[in-house]
């Protein structure tokens, strides 16, 4: 009962925004302050200095009490003033694989002169990281959070706080950025090996393995092999060139859904499929993708990589569903 009423005071007090794309500035509504158990304990030894030098008659006691007030009001100030007009904005997140730690980027921006010390990022209260941010310039705090399942990964609200100076009060300001990460599936263990190359028929092959004879460099292309660049060219300042091949392959590598077993349940196939798509790409190898409601042409580079791995993290997923860190998709 108690806690019921708890989370529906909180749920009052500190509204949910929904998600905020863009930059956030943290003006003054946005940032409460409360004092910590430090501060609870500072005042409470401030009253009992106060009876004891009203009691005895103190001069001096009057004298220390009243600066101790003084530099407790000071504190509550620059801790205040240590969150105040922060510009906030989301970093960029890497995909990761199932299982990993994901990392949410959250730059922090002070348009100020005075430097900002000790602000502490965080998701469950529990981790956090802190970072000092210098006066007329950024940091980045980055904080992980678990990948558990496949899909797209919300990090939820986080909490932008600070105790500095003295400890003595707590400020902190509720971020619910625009952040989400790409959760591939899990990787099968390493070893399975890469299904049979399919014949070529008709025009397929022209963009597959046609590695028999070098005829001719061209510009390069975002996805190209690393394997096929001309990096004697490039060391000659002229420019990211791309090796091209004739010749016409014999053979396509098709990363196909229905090659699986069929008694895999559906993670256990898009486990096994993201292994094969990881091994392919290493191997400098072209290929494509196959799964149900969807097929990736053939390619190869980076790009193809990352199309294909993207296909399987989403494969059965509404991309435009919201997420939180602890209700993420599967």
């Amino acid at each position: 009962m108690y806690a019921a009423l708890k989370n529906q005071l909180y749920n009052w007090i500190f509204r949910p925004r929904g998600l905020e794309s863009g930059s956030i500035v943290l003006v003054q509504r946005r940032v409460f302050i409360l004092p910590t158990r430090q501060g609870i304990v500072f005042g409470a030894v401030l009253v009992l200095m106060l009876i004891g030098a009203i009691n005895y008659g103190l001069s001096l006691g009057f004298v220390l009490t009243f600066l101790l007030v003084a530099m407790g009001f000071n504190a509550m100030i620059y801790t205040f003033r240590n969150l105040a007009n922060l510009r906030i904005y989301p970093g960029r997140t890497r995909p990761v694989f199932a299982g990993e730690h994901a990392q949410f980027a959250v730059c922090l921006a002070n348009p100020g002169a005075a430097d900002r010390y000790s602000i502490g990022l965080t998701s469950n209260k529990r981790d956090s990281a802190f970072v000092d941010v210098p006066g007329q310039g950024e940091a980045i705090a980055a904080i992980g959070i678990r990948a558990v399942r496949r899909g797209i990964l919300r990090p939820g609200r986080l909490t932008l706080y600070t105790r500095y100076p003295l400890g003595l009060y707590y400020a902190w300001a509720y971020l619910e950025l625009d952040l989400r990460c790409i959760v591939y599936p899990r990787l099968a263990p390493a070893g399975l090996p890469l299904p049979p190359a399919e014949s070529s028929a008709g025009q397929g092959a022209q963009h597959g393995q046609g590695q028999e004879d070098f005829s001719g460099l061209r510009q390069y292309h975002l996805g190209d092999s690393p394997r096929h660049i001309a990096w004697k060219a490039a060391a000659r300042d002229r420019g990211l060139l791309t090796k091209q091949f004739s010749g016409r392959a014999d053979s396509e590598l098709w990363l196909d859904w229905r090659r699986l077993p069929p008694g895999m349940n559906v993670e256990e196939k898009l486990s096994c499929l993201t292994r094969w798509v990881v091994d392919a790409h290493a191997l400098g190898m072209a290929f494509g993708l196959r799964i149900p409601g969807k097929t990736i042409a053939l390619g190869a580079g980076d790009l193809q990589r990352d199309r294909c791995l993207e296909a399987l993290a989403l494969h059965g997923i509404d991309e435009n569903r919201d997420n939180g860190s602890d209700h993420q998709s599967a």
